[in-house]
């Protein structure tokens, strides 16, 4: 239990150290958000959870694929923001992602990587 919790903890300040970043510095807050942050917490936790290495491989080759259809949302928000406002923005950001995302599953789906 105190594992999981120092996981819980220790992922959600990652998450909360970016934001305060972001506050200070927009170029330091993106920065440190486009690292892999998440994900290399991810691997850790897995290789000390005893996964098979093949599980963790699996999860770096498919975040790669996952993480592909998702940079679009990073233009249109910043372009949508200062004419739609903040949720709005999000919200056809996320719906645009999630579409692309599913085109780009069809598409990748032709060469052999399996999405959905």
């Amino acid at each position: 239990m105190v594992g999981l919790l120092f996981k819980y903890f220790l992922t959600a300040g990652v998450v909360m150290l970016v934001s305060e970043l972001a506050k200070r510095s927009d170029r330091l807050g993106g920065l440190i958000a486009a690292m892999p942050l998440v994900t290399v917490i991810v691997l850790i936790w897995l290789y000390l959870s005893h996964q098979p290495a093949e599980k963790i491989a699996n999860h770096a080759w498919y975040t790669f694929w996952y993480v592909i259809p998702t940079l679009p949302m990073f233009l249109i928000f910043p372009i949508l923001f200062p004419k739609l406002g903040f949720w709005l923005s999000l919200a056809v950001s996320v719906i645009f992602t999630m579409i692309f995302f599913v085109l780009f599953a069809v598409v990748v789906k032709k060469f052999g990587v399996i999405l959905l």
